[in-house]
């Protein structure tokens, strides 16, 4: 019996840390590109129906533990956009179009190498910077707000210690508590599931701002990592198959706010790895019972959202900062890993991070310019040695031996 239910209690447990240690960051990305309060949690409900159905249908087709998400990096990149110009329905149509191109790179094996050759670096980098602006929001609560962040911290420090699985979640149940004890008055509490379409829109700084973005970053900072993850696991992810399933399913979901479902990157170790079951053929059941999890979860987006709004932005911003920590340290140490496209990754870091908006385009695409055109311009540079030098130099004329 202990066997039979342990993949079980394996999917419970990703379910379970996948809502509980990002879906703040989904939140603030919602709400930062214009979803109003409704509009964001039909967004997180969308979500995570939308990933549990994927992991049920990849899973029970394929007999593989395929984890589904949504795109936590994603979601900090729409936090570093903020407002696109033309509102909410224009980022409910850059989610759409993401959701088009994920399909298409499933269809279209190039297109799926094309975003494959973008140099590691430069993807890493322009994670990182992603990333950069919500990971210093726990030192910014802890000067705002000290006494709600302050336990947050502690806790996620200890948690991080001696269970390190649960110390997003258990940093998000403190800052829960504190919310509930420093708020006064009557709040509208919906229990009930939100849905809340919207006519999808499309403008071009959307779309070169948003779009783009958020499909770069979701196949560069999910989709690859998660087939790796199961690659050290023994298994072969029917990649093609998730791609076209995951930007369906990303379509369908974008009028109800979801901007991207993914293969899972985070916790697709939890189902894949053997904790989830000795025999790898069995794990598969903690996928797909990952997926029946996050789809009731996804219930409770409407309570989920209340309590986000009830705190302090800062605070929330801390929890899913705490939450990208390990995401940003991956992708710095990935994204300076290669000497020769450092100084390239720099720029594109400086440059994402920096939030700049240019022609309504935010900072994330403008920095993916800046690091290809830094990483050519080297290239050049290195292959045209400088005048002066012994390789520029034309060779002396061989005498002849003739006569």
């Amino acid at each position: 019996m202990g066997g039979r239910l342990q993949p079980v209690l394996a999917g419970v447990v990703t379910a379970l840390v996948g809502f509980a240690s990002s879906f703040t960051v989904v939140l603030a990305g919602l709400r930062a590109v214009g979803a109003d309060r409704d509009q964001a949690a039909s967004g997180l409900l969308a979500l995570c129906v939308a990933s549990g159905a994927c992991a049920v249908w990849l899973g029970l087709r394929h007999r593989l533990p395929l984890s589904i998400a949504w795109s936590t990096p994603g979601a900090a990149l729409l936090v570093a956009t903020g407002p696109v110009t033309g509102g909410w329905p224009a980022a409910v149509g850059a989610f759409l179009l993401a959701g088009l191109l994920i399909v298409a790179a499933g269809l279209i094996p190039a297109l799926g190498r094309a975003v494959a050759a973008i140099p590691g670096p430069i993807a890493s980098a322009m994670l990182a910077g992603v990333l950069l602006p919500l990971c210093t929001a726990p030192v910014r609560a802890l000067v705002e707000v000290p006494r709600l962040a302050g336990p947050v911290v502690l806790v996620w420090l200890l948690l991080h210690r001696f269970a390190r699985r649960w110390a997003v979640p258990g940093a998000l149940a403190v800052a829960v508590v504190a919310i509930a004890l420093t708020t006064s008055g009557p709040a509208r509490m919906d229990a009930a599931p939100v849905v809340a379409l919207t006519a999808p829109a499309w403008t071009l700084p959307a779309v070169v701002g948003l779009a783009l973005p958020l499909f770069l970053v979701t196949m560069a900072a999910q989709n690859v990592p998660g087939t790796a993850v199961l690659a050290g696991y023994g298994y072969r992810a029917p990649l093609g198959s998730a791609l076209r399933v995951t930007g369906l399913a990303t379509a369908l979901g974008a009028p109800a706010g979801g901007h991207a479902v993914n293969l899972a990157a985070i916790t697709a170790a939890l189902a894949a790895g053997p904790d989830a079951h000795p025999d790898p053929e069995r794990r598969w059941i903690a996928s797909v019972t990952a997926g029946i999890g996050l789809a009731l979860l996804g219930l409770g987006a409407g309570v989920a959202t209340t309590l986000v709004l009830l705190s302090p932005p800062v605070l929330v911003e801390a929890v899913a900062g705490l939450a990208l920590l390990g995401a940003l340290a991956g992708a710095v140490a990935a994204a300076v890993a290669q000497p020769d496209a450092r100084e390239a990754a720099v720029v594109t870091f400086v440059v994402t991070a920096s939030g700049v908006s240019l022609f309504g385009v935010g900072g994330a695409f403008w920095g993916l310019v800046a690091g290809w055109l830094m990483l050519l311009f080297r290239r050049r540079a290195a292959a045209s040695p400088p005048a002066g030098s012994p390789e520029a130099e034309p060779a002396p004329p061989v005498p002849s031996r003739a006569g």
